[in-house]
Parts: structure tokens; C-alpha cells; sequence
């Protein structure tokens, strides 16, 4: 017993860190964190041409999900139900377009007319113009009356459209490849990832992941989407009501931009504002569109959206905000349509790595039948 304590290595116990070392050890993990998150936008923005078509079809492949799970559970094989997946989005984008086209070609051809009338009700501003020019040109004589010249190629915007067109087609292409076998294969991603997890604490978790990152993408995208067609017929139908020609334009317009929270709602009402501009006759009548949309906006936002998806699932407005502005200014209109969702995920994520946090109810996330939770 003595000569196996003979042979134990001595003890060596360091002296305790210093608050300057601890400081540095803190502030260098800090740093490698945000050296981390500079790198991820940077990757985001440098990989936009391949990674917006495919989170794009990660989401409706989410939302649409359900209906895969339906005509699998019937008999269809995945890539059938897969295939029937993409062919109701390509119907739905279809019967949008459908509705939308003849009026926008309309207003399309208006647009030289509504600017010569918007010329004409806003002659009050302007006064307040040139007090701006008046301005304008005290700048420029202080600067040295520099003149700036600008010219514009007469083929710019074909060039534009040829440069535009392929990288478009390729996005899309990109975009229904995506939907296509991220249905097909979820299961077997799923699978996939699972066989990765060593311990069963970790599977359950991951399994319990997948789990909730499906109800609650599908369950929100799908509410809100049929939320969103019913404020688009509501807003179609008002419009109509109040004589603003091209009311089923501005309701599918509308239904479309409330996807985007707080940003779209502002640019239709901006949008709706023009148009009472160029449809009525005075100031106070232009402002008719804009409040009836409105109205029914604030409708939808403040009851029918907690009732439906429930106010359980209600997240911090200034986070939603900031979600929204990240994915707008990284991938621009579909970072917008894609940042709720992304926000759900990293939620989703959150609420199983964390479990000792409450994130939310449990009542919020739904189970399948037999399954139970692990305690934390």
C-alpha cells in the first residue's frame, strides 16, 4: 500500500486565475463568437444565389408537409406524394398569377397618367419643393457649384433583363428541385441524422426537434396563409365596395405582403394610398383605401391571428422585427417571407437544447399519439 503511494504523482495545483486573465479568457471567447456570426452573414449574403431558392423550399416544403404525411398515409409512395406536393404549389402560384395579371398589366399601362395626376394633387407641396431646391442650390454654391452629369445607356434595362433572366431561371429551378426531395426524403434525412446521435438522451432530443420544428412551421404557415386569403378577399371585397377599381389586384396584393409582418402591411397601405390618389378627386378621399385596409389589417392581427394559431405562439414583436430586417436586408423579398419561420426553427431548437428555460406552455407544442415527454 505505501509503494502504491510511493508511485503517485505528486499534486500540482495551479494558482488561481487573476481577474485580467479572466477577463481575457472571456473576452476572447466573446470575440470568437462574433467572428463566428460575421463569417455566418457573410456567408449568407455570399450564398444567397443558392441558399434563398433552397430555404425557400425548406419552408413550403414544411408548410406543405402535412399533405405529404396524408397520401403517404393512404398508400402513395414518397416521391409520388412528394411529386403532388410541387404540383398544388404550382397551382396555387398559377391561380395567383391568374388573378393578378389583366388588372396589373391595367395599372401597369396607368402608370405615365397616375403620375401626371399625382403631379397635379400634390401642386401644394410645392412651396415646401422649392424651399428644398432653394436649399439645394445654397449647397451647391458652397461646394462650388459643382455639376454632377449622369448618363444612362438606352439599352440598360434589356442588358439588366438579359443578365437578370438566367440567374432567375436558375433560382427557380433551384427552388422546385429543393421542394421536390426535401419531401421525398425527409424520413430518411430524419433517419439519417438520428443513426448520428450516440446516446438516447441526445436522439430523443434531436427526434423531439424535428418534431416541433414541423407543427409549429406547418401549423403557422399554414394558418396564415388561409388567414391571409381571408383579409385578401375582405380587403378585395371593401375596395369594391368603395368604388377603387381593380379591388381583386389590391385584396391578392394584400393577402400576398401580409406574409411579411409589420413591413408589408406598411408598403400596402402606402400602395393603397396612391391608388385613392389617382381614384379620387380629393386628399380626404385618397385616405379611404388606405383606412379601410387598415381596419380590416388591424382586425386580423389583433383577433383573428391569437385565435387561430393562439396567443401562445404570440413571440416578441421588437424579435420579429429584427428577424424580419436581418433576412430583408440579407436575401431581400424571400428573407422577408422566410424569417417568421427561421425564427419558429431556432425557437424549436432552443426549446430542446434548453429545456430548463420556459420557453413557452408545454400545451404549445403538440404530441403524437403515445409519445410523452422527458423531464429535463
Amino acid at each position: 500500500m505505501n509503494l502504491i503511494e510511493r508511485k503517485r504523482p505528486p499534486v500540482v495545483r495551479l494558482p488561481p486565475k487573476s481577474n485580467l486573465e479572466l477577463l481575457l479568457a472571456r473576452g476572447s471567447q466573446v470575440a470568437m463568437i462574433v467572428i463566428g456570426l460575421i463569417a455566418f452573414i457573410f456567408a449568407l449574403h455570399a450564398g444567397k444565389m443558392m441558399l434563398a431558392p433552397f430555404t425557400m423550399a425548406v419552408v413550403v416544403g414544411l408548410m406543405l408537409g402535412p399533405i405529404a404525411t396524408r397520401l403517404e398515409a393512404r398508400g402513395a409512395p414518397p416521391a409520388l406524394s412528394a411529386l403532388a406536393v410541387v404540383f398544388v404549389f404550382i397551382l396555387a402560384m398559377i391561380a395567383f398569377m391568374a388573378a393578378v395579371a389583366a388588372p396589373l398589366s391595367y395599372w401597369t399601362g396607368r402608370i405615365p397618367q397616375i403620375w401626371s395626376e399625382l403631379q397635379l394633387k400634390l401642386i401644394n407641396l410645392q412651396e415646401p419643393l422649392n424651399t428644398l431646391k432653394s436649399l439645394r442650390d445654397e449647397v451647391r454654391s458652397v461646394m462650388g457649384n459643382a455639376d454632377l452629369t449622369v448618363q444612362v445607356e438606352e439599352n440598360s434595362a434589356v442588358e439588366s433583363m438579359a443578365v437578370l433572366a438566367p440567374a432567375l431561371l436558375a433560382q427557380t429551378l433551384v427552388f422546385f428541385a429543393s421542394l421536390y426531395f426535401f419531401v421525398a426524403t425527409r424520413h430518411q434525412t430524419r433517419t439519417a441524422v438520428l443513426k448520428l446521435c450516440l446516446t438516447r438522451k441526445l436522439r430523443w432530443r434531436t427526434a423531439h426537434i424535428f418534431r416541433d420544428v414541423e407543427a409549429l412551421v406547418s401549423k403557422y404557415l399554414l394558418s396564415i396563409t388561409f388567414i391571409n386569403f381571408g383579409l385578401g378577399a375582405a380587403v378585395g371585397l371593401a375596395l369594391w365596395v368603395c368604388g377603387v377599381p381593380s379591388a381583386l389586384l389590391w385584396g391578392a396584393l394584400a393577402g400576398l405582403l401580409n406574409f411579411v409582418v409589420y413591413i408589408g402591411p406598411a408598403i400596402m397601405a402606402l400602395i393603397l394610398f396612391m391608388v385613392g390618389l389617382a381614384t379620387y378627386d380629393t386628399l380626404l378621399g385618397s385616405l379611404v383605401p388606405p383606412m379601410v385596409y387598415l381596419v380590416l389589417n388591424m382586425i386580423e392581427a389583433q383577433f383573428v391571428t391569437p385565435t387561430v394559431i393562439g396567443r401562445t405562439m404570440t413571440m416578441n414583436p421588437f424579435i420579429v422585427f429584427l428577424a424580419i430586417a436581418f433576412w430583408l436586408w440579407i436575401w431581400g423579398p424571400i428573407g422577408g417571407f422566410v424569417a417568421v419561420p427561421a425564427l419558429l426553427i431556432v425557437y424549436a431548437i432552443c426549446r430542446n437544447i434548453i429545456p430548463s428555460i420556459e420557453w413557452a406552455p408545454p400545451e404549445t407544442m403538440p404530441m403524437a399519439r403515445g409519445q410523452r415527454r422527458l423531464p429535463p
